[in-house]
């Protein structure tokens, strides 16, 4: 999937479910197929590449091996590079279901269980596929044809795609999955309908299938009618085509996390005044909201303006937000420190709040002035994912799976530099004695967000304890350190 310079797209990935609601499974023994997986974990993830000068697909699983079929039918998953028998066509079908038929012998792939083949002559039930993608699902949603971003227009009551940037809470998109289908949730909680209304209820009307097209994304509604931009504002609703072209299409671009910081002055950190990074502000605007951006290899983090450029050091420690490449001089350390954190320039030194509200990287220690508010504002509703899955309600108690192939979708609500995470019953988040997270707090207890890696948090529980998945699949939050089971894609 392409990029329009402000993300990078997600890549496709995805799990397949047969006529018999089993996924598609890579099995690490010997490289063998079945359709016996009865929820989506790592064995049931795809990725999708494409052929660019064809419509041909590529399924890659996630050893690293692709699928393949021989001209008897025979299927493997062993082919370490693609050749000729891993080349397959996408047909879609009127329900939004893939058929996957083998270029070079024109046959269907189906079946069930362990008897996967690839020779049937027609599609028939078994030879059909449902799509459920295995990406977080907050992400923006950018129009390939207008090259703009959707984001929620309160005043008309619309998603309109006429954002240059994803800039805000407006900008973030969630995706819903149920019974196949899937629906797009803005950030104050409704629903896209196919007539461009945002509604509380979630209906028909609001369920769309997934189809693909030169690697993007169209959504069907329930009339077989595809959702394109229209109108000045680029209003977000099904038009008359029942085939998708270039209006019909999108790519889902990952949502960093875009923060404000407050320093010790009590006031914003803003561009809106001068030409340093300044903590002189009383409210929050696009000009006191910065992008966090964070270094996949050094684990060090940029700032993004809204105007695009980085923050970055200049001599005599001065931070201006003039800098148009990452280079080393646009890269800070964060500190963690609870409910605050400090900033550490490239010059080793930890940038602080002067007198007249300008931000200087010239400190050598802590003190007042060194440390800011974090506060994350593009999360209002939150979606984990974790090494093993998703995080959501357990069907009979209190607590909290982390291992599942659907999610719940939870509130986050900002305290002071911590948060309060709310469940759909209106009760909060805690950590039990013995450690466990449950969700039936009658009052909010604080949990710290850290973010540590790129696209990735460590949530940190009032007894200093980070939450993690354990072997069972359950949330805990007795982690001592931020490692793999305690790092949260959100």
């Amino acid at each position: 999937m392409s990029t329009n310079g402000i993300s990078m797209a997600l890549k496709l990935q995805f799990g397949l479910i047969n006529y018999e609601n089993r996924y598609l499974t890579a099995e690490a023994f010997g490289f063998k197929v079945n359709a016996s997986g009865t929820s989506m974990k790592k064995k049931q993830i795809w990725t999708l590449e494409q052929d660019q000068d064809s419509q041909v697909v590529f399924l890659r699983s996630h050893l690293g091996r692709y699928l393949a079929t021989d001209k008897d039918g025979k299927v493997s998953c062993e082919e370490e590079v693609p050749n000729t028998s891993c080349r397959f066509l996408l047909v879609t079908q009127s329900d939004g279901r893939w058929a996957l038929q083998s270029e070079p012998y024109s046959r269907y792939f189906g079946g069930s269980a362990e008897y996967l083949s690839c020779f049937a002559q027609t599609i028939g039930e078994s030879e059909q596929w449902a799509m459920h993608l295995a990406l977080h699902p907050q992400a923006s949603l950018l129009s390939a044809s207008r090259k703009r971003y959707a984001r929620l227009s309160t005043t008309d009551n619309e998603l309109c795609m006429d954002s240059d940037i994803p800039w805000g809470v407006d900008s973030l998109i969630t995706l819903v999955y149920l019974d196949g289908k899937y629906s797009l949730k803005t950030c104050d909680n409704r629903f896209l309908s196919n007539d461009g209304k945002l509604v509380m209820e979630h209906g028909p009307n609001t369920s769309f299938t997934l189809e693909l097209k030169s690697g993007k994304l169209a959504f069907k509604d329930c009339e077989g009618k595809f959702l394109s931009p229209t109108g000045p504002t680029g209003t977000l609703k099904s038009g008359r085509c029942s085939r998708p072209g270039k209006d019909e299409l999108f790519d889902l671009e990952e949502s960093h996390p875009q923060v404000v910081f407050q320093a010790a002055n009590k006031r914003y950190v803003s561009i809106r005044q001068g030409v340093s990074v300044s903590a002189n502000q009383d409210d929050e605007t696009d000009m006191e909201t910065f992008q966090m951006e964070i270094d996949k290899d050094t684990k060090k983090c940029m700032f993004r303006t809204n105007g695009g450029n980085y923050w970055t050091l200049v001599t005599h420690g001065g931070i201006l937000p003039t800098a148009t490449e990452v280079e080393e001089c646009t890269m800070f350390d964060i500190e963690w420190l609870g409910r605050r954190v400090a900033l550490r320039a490239s010059n080793g030194k930890y940038v602080c709040t002067k007198k007249n509200g300008q931000l200087a990287a010239v400190s050598d220690s802590l003190g007042e002035d060194e440390q800011f508010v974090l506060k994350l504002i593009n999360r209002p509703i939150l979606v984990l994912r974790g090494e093993n899955g998703f995080v959501c309600h357990h069907k009979t108690s209190n607590t909290l799976d982390c291992s599942r192939s659907v999610y719940d979708i939870f509130s986050l609500l900002f305290s002071d530099g911590a948060y309060h995470i709310k469940s759909g019953n209106e009760k909060f988040w805690y950590v039990s004695s013995s450690g466990l997270v449950c969700t039936d707090g009658e009052k909010p207890e604080d949990f710290c967000f850290e973010f540590a890696e790129y696209g990735r948090v460590g949530i940190k529980g009032q007894n200093d304890k980070y939450l993690r998945g354990d072997q069972g699949g359950t949330l805990m939050g007795d982690g001592l350190s931020v490692d793999a089971s305690s790092l949260w894609e959100h």
